[in-house]
This record gives C-alpha cells, structure tokens and sequence, in this order.
C-alpha cells in the first residue's frame, strides 16, 4: 500500500507550492536558530538567571512543540545535576515550587495558558523565573514583573515546532551557567553546524533516493509507525519524532524507548498490524486477495528504530533483539543512527532529519504540513 507520490517530492516547485508556510525553509534555519538565540541569551543576561546561584530545583513549563524542551534539560541534566529538574505542562504549580526554586517558562507566541499560568503563580509565589518566548507577549510581562530574564524568540519561525533551536538553546545555555548541565557555547555552535549538515542532505533539491529523509518518509509511507529510541537519547528523539508525524504528517505514531518499551513493541507483532490476524507470517498478506471484494490491504506496522552509537552493549544487544523479532514477522523496520558526539549533538542530528521526514512525507501526501483544517477548527471551537 502506497500513498505517497514519490514524484512530488523530487518536483521543487510542488513542494514549494504546497509549503504555504515554508516548513522546509524554516527547519533550514534551525542552525542559524542556534547561533542567533545563543546572541539573545547572552543579550538577555542568562547568567544572572536565579540571581546566579544555584537553585534548590529546576522546572520546566512548557507544551505542545515546546514541550520537548523540558524533556532534553531533563536527560541532560538526570546523570549528574546536583539539583531535581522536573517538566510541566499546564497547571496547576506543584506546591513545593517557592523562593528558592526557579522556573523555566517557554511558548512561542508567548501566550500559551499552561506556561503562562505557571510562570504567574510562581511570579506570586516569589520563584526565580526564566522565560522565553516572543518580545512584549504576555509571558514576557509576567517575567517582567517578577524581575525574571526573559530571551526574545531569535527567529520568528511560524510555529512552534519549527522554533525548536531558538527555544530550547537559551535554556541550555542557562542549565550550563547554573551547572545544572553541560552545554558549552562552544558545544551549542557545534550543534548548529550539525543541523546545517542534515539541512544541506535533507535539502528540496536532493533527490529522493540520496535524501535521506525522503528515504525515510517513502520506507514510512503506508504503515502504522512506531517510533522506538533505544535508550534514554533516542527516546527523547522518538517523542519528538511520533509528534512530528501526528502532528505534521497527519499519520496516527505511537513511541517508546528501551528497555521499557521492549515487551510493548514486540507484541504488537502479533496484531493486525504485524503478523496476526491471519496475516503471511512474512507481512505479505494474502496475494490472491480481491481488493474490491476483501476490502483494502491493512497497513503495516512501520518501526522507526532510531539507535544511539554512544549505548553500550547490553542496550544495543536488546534493540538487536526487538528488530530481530519485527523482521522475522514481516514489518516494515527502518533504522536511524544518532551521529557521534556530545549528547546534544546526537539528539540534534535525529530530531532535524526526522523532522524533515515527516515534513516530506506530508508533502508527498499532498498535505500542507502547516495547516490543518481540523487544528482550525479545534481553536475555533475553543476560542
């Protein structure tokens, strides 16, 4: 089962034509996002964040496409980080939050009610506050208020999944000042020269048997994916991942990582979506099936795998193991390998081409990867 057209995607003009908010552009920008938040931070004086001393703990408020920041101070900070570094999504504040705690508020726009409400009650409370977010937005003047350090969104991207860099860099060049974690600036640029490579392999231009997330958006096409990160890195990614494909590809993704997500993932296999229900034992189904008597072919399961060269043996024996398994029942298996260096550098080299991914695959499905009707209506019918 096929639904993508794979000469959409080599065609640049359709692809322009379609993008009516240049998605593919601006995820172009995400290392030149780096480099500029990284001016805005220092222009906003994240050093001084929490008046330069080190906080009892640290929380992160922050939904939608932002909510993958919090979820990367987390793993970052989770080996080593003298101090709890907790995420939130909406309210209300957890009531251990008070004076010796700060909290990290981001939304694009600014104006999103969950990190808006949370970064007002911990102003009240008397929580140090860090936000980020556009210039003069309300959350903006919540942090004013509050004496806070507030960093302008760097590039004005149209959403914020396509925001991403200029979100979360200023935080991580505050986990750095704090020693919460440790993301250099010098780290950081090394960061944005990554997402230039994958930009540059990713680009419109590239054809899509060389591009390697075309090839991904075609081995995806026609499938039920499920993202799964084999360790704690890539699990991060494969949040990010599903979401991008949900959100921007419109196919329903589903996440894990190891070695929780091991049982789940495999038995699946066992579904209507992998070998059971009568399926061939090699994913091929029935090959004297009448399609107008039968019905439609069920889509496969697609497993994404996205794999970290950083894990050690026992974590990569278990990921063997899994796609093992989903191979010998007949799914569609793709795998996806974080490039070598710091963990940010790893993360950042999965989530840009996945990005990319389900941004082409969107396109090749003929869907704006931008607009969605449905979203619309949702915030006319909650407005």
């Amino acid at each position: 089962m096929a639904w993508v057209d794979e000469n959409r995607l080599d065609d640049v003009e359709a692809l322009a034509a379609l993008d009516t908010r240049d998605t593919l552009r601006w995820l172009a920008s995400a290392g030149a996002q780096v480099r500029r938040a990284l001016v805005a931070a220092e222009e906003a004086g994240v050093g001084r964040v929490a008046g330069g001393e080190r906080p009892r703990s640290v929380l992160v408020a922050a939904l939608g496409g932002s909510g993958i920041v919090g979820d990367v101070l987390d793993l970052l900070a989770e080996p080593g980080s003298p101090v709890p570094v907790a995420a939130r999504r909406d309210a209300p504040l957890p009531g251990w939050v008070g004076p010796l705690d700060l909290v990290i508020a981001v939304s694009q726009s600014g104006r999103a009610a969950g990190p808006l409400a949370l970064a007002a009650e911990a102003a009240r409370r008397g929580a140090s506050l860090l936000t980020v977010g556009a210039a003069g937005s309300p959350l903006a003047d919540v942090c004013a208020r509050a004496r806070g350090v507030h960093v302008d969104v760097a590039l004005p991207a149209p959403s914020s999944r396509t925001a991403l860099w200029s979100l979360l860099t200023p935080v991580l060049v505050a986990a750095d000042a704090l020693g919460l974690a440790s993301s250099p600036p010098s780290v950081l640029e090394s960061v944005a020269d990554v997402l230039d490579e994958v930009a540059e392999e990713c680009r419109p231009s590239s054809d899509a048997f060389v591009n390697p997330a075309k090839v991904l958006a075609l081995g995806l096409d026609g499938t039920v994916p499920v993202v799964l990160g084999d360790g704690a890195l890539t699990g991060v990614a494969a949040c990010r991942a599903a979401q991008m494909l949900s959100r921007t590809a419109r196919v329903p993704a589903t996440h894990g990582a190891l070695p929780d997500a091991a049982a789940s993932v495999v038995a699946t296999l066992d579904g209507p979506f992998g070998s059971g229900l009568g399926a061939a034992p090699t994913g091929g189904g029935d090959i004297f099936a009448d399609p107008y008597l039968d019905g439609p072919a069920v889509p496969r399961l697609g497993l994404l795998a996205l794999r970290d060269p950083a894990l050690g043996p026992a974590g990569a024996s278990l990921a063997e193991a899994v796609l093992g398994s989903a191979r010998e029942s007949g799914v569609v298996v793709l795998e996806q390998e974080a490039r070598a260096g710091h963990p940010v550098e790893r993360l950042a080299s999965l989530v840009a081409l996945t990005d990319y991914a389900a941004t082409y695959l969107a396109l090749g499905l003929g869907l704006d990867p931008s607009v969605s009707r449905h979203v619309t209506d949702l915030r006319d019918r909650t407005s």
